[in-house]
């Protein structure tokens, strides 16, 4: 596989690339509640050491995935599956928020989900042409005018950046996974495996996530069943009940992105002091092998904090 200097934007991109308007803005703070919100669909995460990285040798040494290192976590418990259109829903009923793509008015689209009136040629990368800048594209309308999640409110939310899964988390009265927490969650007890149920990405031929399958990015066989999002809930749970730790959407880390992680420990529960853009992992329905396979525990991104996508979402934790 060709390996890249920097997290590969395949699955995702950055709204830095165009002019920000972030400063024009006067965000809606939605402060931290007491109250815990959607506790049920939480698990608890027993705390322990683990090895944290891989030295894969078909992954990516430039995003920082090793060396391999010893790394101590705290107990927490964590939601079983990403926040979804209809939690996200109910979040924007009660507090009035509105996400930073509905400010910008645009948000990135994989091309096979845009109509062609829809495609904004001017706001298209270069290296990636398969995302379009989409006109009012966002989190109830993801892929534009006329689209809808009514027919999807059991699947993860997507185009929410950073800047929207914190203020959800303050809402609910949780926090976002630091990327130690949410790796030691995803491998589900078991230790130094690429995948959350072990080696294999099909054992006995079955698809255990939500990834690409076919040529991409322009011929999707859907042999997982999913072109896009899949439920919340797809695919059976990793050893901690966790459902789509790998694949479906990235998930947003409190943690900003380093390439140089450093040795044993040093993410015990914290991440550097400050950075460019925030981690997300787990990869996406957009993963394949033979361009981006980010969809192991191990791999890692990064994104701007007000950047949105039609594969971005998250979830949730709180402490014991």
């Amino acid at each position: 596989m060709e390996q890249t200097n920097s997290p590969s934007p395949c699955c995702v991109s950055s709204r830095s690339s165009f002019e920000s308007k972030t400063n024009q803005y006067e965000r809606k703070v939605v402060t931290a509640k007491k109250e815990l919100k959607f506790t049920k669909k939480m698990t608890y995460v027993p705390g322990g050491e683990f090895f944290m990285g891989t030295d894969y040798p078909d992954g990516f040494p430039a995003d920082g995935e090793g060396p391999v290192r010893k790394v101590k976590i705290n107990s927490f418990y964590m939601d079983k599956y990403s926040v979804t259109n209809s939690e996200f829903k109910q979040f924007i009923d009660e507090t009035g928020y509105e996400t930073d793509a509905e400010r910008f008015n645009w948000s990135f689209v994989f091309h096979l989900f845009v109509r062609p009136e829809w495609r904004i040629a001017e706001r298209r990368l270069p290296q990636t042409p398969w995302w379009y800048a989409v006109e009012d594209a966002n989190w109830f309308q993801p892929e534009g005018p006329g689209s809808s999640v009514e027919n999807r409110m059991n699947h993860p939310v997507i185009h929410v950046s950073w800047n929207d899964a914190v203020a959800f988390c303050n809402w609910a009265g949780k926090r976002l996974p630091t990327e130690a927490e949410w790796e030691f969650a995803a491998r589900g007890g078991l230790e130094k495996k690429k995948f959350p149920w072990g080696e294999e990405l099909m054992p006995d031929g079955k698809h255990l996530c939500n990834i690409w399958q076919g040529h991409f990015p322009c011929e999707n066989t859907e042999d997982d069943g999913y072109l896009g999002t899949a439920p919340a809930q797809s695919f059976p749970p990793n050893g901690y009940d966790l459902y789509n730790v790998v694949g479906n959407v990235w998930e947003w880390c409190s943690d900003w992105f380093t390439k140089n992680p450093g040795k044993s420990g040093y993410m015990k529960q914290r991440g550097p002091a400050r950075g460019q853009s925030k981690v997300i992992k787990g990869g996406s329905y957009l993963c394949h092998d033979s361009y981006c396979n980010r969809y192991r525990v191990a791999a890692r991104s990064s994104n701007t904090i007000d950047s949105s996508t039609g594969n971005m979402g998250f979830r949730c934790v709180r402490d014991v």
